[in-house]
């Protein structure tokens, strides 16, 4: 292990969780390091015993882990346990993932899982701007007044917020593509509300370079050597 390294992440390369959940799990008492519930900001050394959860944590030996997995509707994004239908115990992979980022409950497909921290962390962040794209289907005729309003920003009231700038085009008369460089809570639904329509259908098709292609509903597989090496040029620069 890494000398004097901070709690959050040595829990992240460990594959328990995010860094930021690693706080809230600080936060919450749900951390012990040698046996005293730990501190925000804490910073730990070789020898030191942390449990989580009431588990012991290792990060030695650590074989890295992405899956590329197609979530059907009613799978939560989360390990939160309590949340029954929560995806790291649907999936019930042999070691310990977690989702990186969010595809929320209604929407179907592609969402990666690791145990990574770092990796999360670089994808996830919006400073970042790494692209998603989604085909949705709506309720009404999509217009070109649609199409070049959801292209220039919407402004969200719920969130206060204007929506980057994005890529949107039209695929049929009730369906759309769109790239966004950001992931604000429920983006797409709340962008279509506001112009008046309302999402049927949201499938999350790509992340960066890694498609869902013709993974079936409800699988998973590796990210693949080769993707593996085009991810990790285009998230070089990107902060953590």
């Amino acid at each position: 292990m890494e000398d004097n390294i901070r709690l959050n992440k040595f829990l992240s390369d460990a594959g328990v969780c995010s860094r930021r959940a690693a706080d809230k799990a600080i936060e919450a008492g749900e951390v012990l390091v040698n046996g005293k519930p730990a501190v925000m900001g804490q910073r730990i050394s070789e020898g030191d015993k942390v449990e989580y959860a009431g588990k012991l944590v290792s990060n030695a030996d650590k074989k890295p882990i992405l899956l590329a997995y197609n979530k059907p509707a009613g799978i939560v994004c989360t390990a939160e346990k309590r949340e029954k239908n929560n995806i790291v115990d649907h999936l019930n992979y042999p070691k310990r993932i977690y989702p990186i980022g969010r595809l929320d409950k209604d929407s179907t497909g592609l969402i990666l899982l690791t145990n990574q921290g770092d990796l999360v962390n670089k994808i996830m962040r919006a400073v970042n701007a790494h692209e998603k794209e989604y085909v949705v289907s709506v309720d009404k005729e999509i217009t070109g007044d649609f199409i070049k309003k959801m292209s220039n920003g919407v402004y969200l009231d719920e969130l206060e917020v204007t929506t980057r700038k994005c890529k949107v085009r039209k695929l049929s008369k009730y369906e759309f593509n769109i790239i966004l460089t950001q992931g604000l809570n429920r983006q797409i639904r709340r962008m279509c509300q506001m112009l008046g329509y309302r999402v049927k259908t949201l499938k999350r098709v790509r992340i960066m370079n890694i498609n869902l292609a013709d993974l079936k509903e409800d699988t998973y597989r590796d990210v693949t050597a080769e993707e593996l090496k085009v991810l990790t040029s285009l998230l070089e620069g990107s902060k953590n």
